[in-house]
């Protein structure tokens, strides 16, 4: 078991220099996940509305909306993995992956 987490341990503390990468890919693929929930909820909450409306408040969600969110809690993500130890950071990190896929999985996204 010492060897495991020894093991666990080596690998994650390579991870610690890419933690802005690592986190800027997770949140990307959770909106990537989540994109068409969002919109299909602003769909629903828009409809009946113009279409110069519907439209714009499309663009601000989509470009600017998602791309200030990652901006904002890609950083966020990567302080709080850094505080992690390197052994759990590994198990972080396939954890959050294997989440997203298997949620994609089981809605069908892949």
């Amino acid at each position: 078991m010492e060897r495991i987490i020894s093991v666990f341990h080596q690998v994650g503390s390579l991870l610690y220099p890419w933690l802005n990468e690592i986190s800027t890919a997770i949140i990307a693929c959770f909106l990537i996940v989540f994109g068409a929930d969002i919109n299909r909820l602003l769909s629903r909450k828009l409809t009946g509305r113009s279409f110069v409306l519907r439209t714009l408040v499309f663009v601000v969600i989509n470009a600017f909306g998602y791309g200030v969110l990652i901006v904002t809690a890609s950083p966020i993500l990567a302080n709080k993995m850094a505080q992690v130890s390197a052994h759990w950071l590994l198990l972080l990190i396939i954890g959050f992956f294997l989440f997203i896929g298997v949620w994609a999985q089981r809605h069908r996204q892949i």
